[in-house]
């Protein structure tokens, strides 16, 4: 198998989805529920990327985007986000942890709007990638 990508989403029907895009692409998939999950993942075997979803239970997607670019030793793994939620929702959340924290993140090198077909997760992924 390939590149190792850790898809983070609550529902097992997308994390099945994903999964399966990904071992169709010879990628190896690595999959968790939430963000608290995927960042225990991420401490003991760095994937190449990162599929996140935003809205989970535990640990959102905001929250562990966050935790995951102000991390030295993690910041450099691409992240695509992959969500139900509007990219410019997700956008203006970012900007208002930025403005009560202080602390500012990269945007993801990709934003998905759910529902996704295979095709475009997968020219998604490569693009990121490379």
């Amino acid at each position: 198998m390939g590149k190792t990508i850790l898809a983070v989403d609550d529902e097992l029907q997308t994390r099945d989805f994903v999964s399966t895009v990904l071992e169709e692409n010879g990628y190896t998939p690595v999959l968790a529920e939430n963000g608290e999950e995927a960042m225990e993942i991420i401490r003991q075997n760095k994937p190449d990327l990162v599929i996140l979803d935003i809205m989970m239970p535990k640990q959102s997607g905001i929250k562990m985007y966050r935790e995951l670019k102000r991390t030295e030793s993690f910041k450099d793994i691409p992240v695509i986000v992959c969500s139900g939620l509007p990219r410019r929702t997700y956008l203006r959340a970012q900007a208002a942890l930025t403005e009560t924290s202080g602390e500012s993140v990269p945007e993801p090198d990709a934003y998905i709007e759910k529902p996704v077909t295979p095709e475009r997760l997968e020219d998604t992924i490569k693009k990121v990638l490379g």
